[in-house]
């Protein structure tokens, strides 16, 4: 078995684009450029299904690393037979190996070694064979200073056929079939936890029993998280009748009963002793991995649609990070988001400066020829943006509330002191703010991924595969977009294929030591910066302003030939060529059909030669909230409010109506009909009108819903 066999089973994808694509990946080749720019390979295969070649290939990969790991384990043993050999070499999932690794593995002092030590194997085969009648007399034959009698040889002997059973891997596949089908999850409270306040949020599952396939995701993590923090106990279980009765057939072969009823005792304390602990284990730990793979889903998905959220752009921006008692901190950045000016104004209680804070905020936005304003929607938000907006300003400026999530997380990062070491973390934090309504992407990259505020339980799962997963995103969402190369940071650059944090800083100080690139031929003179980097990275860095005009476009360098051809065979210069629609459509694209380019690029060209570098996120728009509502006091049931979509879980979609607390739509109140996907109704930031249906001042939790 090789890769792209072993990859072919798990996905309905050709052998040969699956050989393409593993081909690429080994030539170090990325995601977003494979799947952009090597379409003619992969049979036009898109990111996602790429990604689940990936994810498969570094599977197989794992696969056979502990393959061989566990074949050499068994030689230094002296006990690796060819067909031993040959079954683990044949194993398509590592559980197959872990099996058949089970009875050379290496183990702790156990019940069976020490019966083993004491030479009662061969009375354990005797019963194993299930044909001596006088098994009494054999144990008799035993006895010595240790075991001093007939009923501890037999003890020992069951003992030691309590771990063959354990090492049978047919009793373990078909006990995993059992609990597969058959398994129940259930939680009861640590009475002594029980009152706690932490304890009450996981009430629910104090006394809590249902199937184990059918609890959701954000269930069984819960469930675990409450275990976790040691308020409940945790079970896994079947039918105990059912279990015994599947290793009974599999392990009784003859009426004789004096064998056969030590068998049922060995088989009785090897299902309770060995088998129910680890098949247990192993049941619960692939419901957890299927969990986080949910969850992990989940927060891509709202990760995704964060960092593709509408941006402002270059504007000159007065952003606000508010608050009470430490009053607002105020700055203002220019277009590229370099910082001007900053101080504090002090317009709620205690201070309430509000005319000066007024004069200030006036005369700033003439000073610096503000054009928008970004408040941060935490602490005093509301309160600020009422004060701002009863601003009479000169002209109109636009005010935009801006999820702060993570800000503090930045501001008091290695990047944010890079950034600004002259300056604390309230000045970083507003900084970032302002940043983020011009552009989200550009200032979200700098921030660990878990600390932005969507997704559920991205601390409860594996957060090897969640990192792995979000960079995916991360990378996915900046080449999407493309990078201005000359004004992208250390972090946002780092995403770029074929770049990394390395080059990125080499990028940012070639520019520094030699002013702007001014093409992208320019990239090759960046320190270290090969032909394998450039060719992945080059068509997702954009220059602006170029000599030439497809810098500032999605189409690869290594095109550039093909369509200065095109130019010419249009008989005009490339430039001309470029957005005019008239000359694009009269384009025959199969005459530039060759070996390695075919119609998917050359649709890709046409479509990029109409419109080049545009970004393809929407702009961003002002959104506001019910002025009467300020608190969740306010609240009453059967109000219609506008809110904005701040979170999306696989039950349900959280909504910012402008208050501390954000409500929910359960999924069942997303729409009329049964949705089995929330994303297919809502999206991150979406603006929505919803009807509040119950109010819990207690617990501070709102229901809402979008049904009509």
């Amino acid at each position: 078995m090789n890769t792209v066999s072993f990859i072919a089973k798990q996905l309905p994808v050709s052998e040969k684009q699956i050989a393409n694509v593993v081909s690429l990946l080994n030539d170090g080749a990325t995601i977003p450029f494979i799947s952009r720019y090597r379409k003619e390979m992969t049979g036009d295969l898109d990111e996602v299904a790429i990604g689940e070649i990936v994810k498969y290939k570094t599977a197989f990969e794992a696969l056979e690393k502990r393959k061989e790991s566990v074949l050499s384990s068994i030689k230094e043993q002296e006990a690796l037979t060819p067909e031993l050999e040959k079954r683990i070499l044949s194993a398509q999932t590592l559980t197959e190996v872990e099996d058949l690794y089970l009875p050379y593995k290496k183990k702790r002092k156990t019940k069976a070694t020490v019966a083993k030590e004491q030479g009662l194997e061969p009375l354990a085969k005797i019963i194993w064979q299930q044909k001596e009648e006088e098994i009494l007399f054999r144990a008799s034959q035993y006895l010595n200073d240790t075991i001093v009698n007939e009923e501890l040889a037999l003890q020992g002997a069951r003992d030691i056929i309590a771990e063959w059973i354990n090492e049978d891997e047919k009793v373990r596949n078909r006990l995993r079939r059992l609990y597969q089908r058959k398994a129940t999850i259930s939680s009861t409270v640590i009475k002594t936890k029980k009152e706690g306040e932490e304890a009450q949020k996981y009430q629910q599952y104090f006394e809590w029993e249902e199937p184990l396939h059918k609890c959701p995701s954000h269930r069984l993590l819960a469930i675990l998280r409450a275990e976790n923090e040691k308020i409940v106990r945790v079970k896994i279980s079947v039918s105990e009748d059912d279990a015994l009765d599947i290793i009974d057939d599999l392990m009784i072969k003859t009426n004789v009963e004096s064998c056969t009823d030590h068998m049922f005792l060995a088989i009785a304390d090897a299902y309770k002793r060995l088998l129910t602990p680890a098949i247990s284990t192993e049941v619960l730990n692939q419901a957890k991995e299927k969990a986080d793979d949910s969850a992990i889903t989940v927060f891509a998905q709202n990760l995704k649609q964060l960092l593709l959220a509408s941006p402002l752009g270059q504007k000159r921006i007065l952003a606000l990070d508010p608050g009470f008692k430490s009053g607002c901190k105020v700055v203002c950045l220019a277009e590229q988001g370099d910082l001007l000016h900053n101080e504090n104004i002090y317009p709620h209680p205690p201070q309430r400066e509000t005319t000066n804070a007024i004069k200030k905020i006036k005369s700033l936005v003439n000073a610096y020829k503000v054009e928008a304003i970004a408040i941060g929607n935490g602490t005093a938000a509301r309160e600020t943006e009422a004060f701002i907006k009863k601003i009479p300003f000169d002209k109109d400026i636009q005010v935009f509330m801006v999820n702060e999530s993570g800000a503090s997380v930045y501001s008091a990062s290695k990047i944010a002191r890079a950034e600004f070491p002259n300056y604390d973390v309230t000045v970083r934090g507003a900084v970032s703010i302002g940043r983020r309504l011009a552009d989200p992407l550009a200032e979200l990259v700098k921030i660990d991924a878990k600390s932005i505020g969507v997704g559920q339980y991205q601390h409860d799962v594996d957060q090897t595969k969640l990192k792995n997963e979000l960079d995916t995103v991360v990378m996915s969402c900046v080449n999407s977009v493309g990078i201005n190369v000359n004004t992208a940071s250390v972090p946002l650059l780092s995403y770029v294929s074929g770049i990394g944090e390395k080059l990125a800083e080499n990028i940012v100080a070639y520019r520094s030591e030699n002013g702007a690139l001014q093409s992208r031929q320019e990239l090759k003179k960046v320190p270290r910066l090969g032909g394998k980097a450039f060719e992945q990275a080059a068509a997702f860095l954009r220059i602006t302003d170029p000599k030439n005009p497809l810098d500032n476009s999605a189409v690869h360098p290594e095109r550039y030939q093909l369509v200065s051809k095109m130019a010419k065979d249009a008989g005009v210069p490339l430039s001309e060529l470029i957005g005019n629609k008239e000359k694009i459509t009269k384009i025959d694209l199969q005459q530039y059909v060759s070996g390695d380019v075919g119609l998917p690029t050359l649709t890709d060209i046409v479509k990029e030669l109409e419109k080049p570098g545009v970004d393809p996120r929407k702009a961003a728009s002002v959104f506001e909230f019910d002025p009467n509502v300020k608190t969740i006091n306010d609240l009453k049931t059967g109000m219609k409010l506008p809110g904005i979509v701040n979170n999306i879980t696989n039950f349900g979609c959280f909504v910012d109506i402008g208050i501390k607390e954000s409500g929910l739509i359960h999924i069942s109140k997303l729409a009329n009909e049964f949705i089995s996907d929330v994303n297919a109704v809502v999206q991150l930031n979406q603006h929505v009108m919803v009807t509040v249906i119950n109010v819990d001042l207690d617990r501070k939790r709102i229901q809402l819903s979008l049904i009509d």
